[in-house]
């Protein structure tokens, strides 16, 4: 009898939450809305700022596991920023999806001419 008051509460917000996971991309770091205002020409810098932010830590976290004990620095030091930097990414491309703007990545000059 004790789990119908629970359930009645616990259902309609994971209901709720699947609502909103679908409008946008699930993030631990990043704020969904945090571009929601940018123009597209807003958002470019900021993509290609991310963009070089993850390179940089991925570089750094290959480098570190290749000493002994690394990878335990690697996962200490640098997953936490490279995991903001991939979900800013995200949110940067939901959003210019969104708004349907031309990233450089989806510019014409970018793909194979056939």
């Amino acid at each position: 009898m004790r789990r119908a008051p629970f359930v009645a509460l616990i259902l309609p917000m994971l209901l709720a939450a699947c609502g909103t996971a679908i409008e946008s991309p699930m993030t631990v770091f990043a704020d969904p809305g945090k571009y929601e205002w940018y123009s597209c020409d807003q958002l470019v810098p900021h993509r290609q700022l991310w963009e070089s932010k993850e390179k940089q830590l991925k570089l750094l976290m290959e480098k570190a596991k290749q000493s002994t004990g690394g990878s335990a620095i690697s996962v200490v030091a640098y997953q936490g920023d490279y995991v903001n930097a991939r979900e800013e990414l995200q949110v940067i491309d939901a959003t210019a999806r969104a708004k349907k703007c031309k990233m450089p990545g989806d510019w014409q000059s970018d793909s194979v001419i056939r």
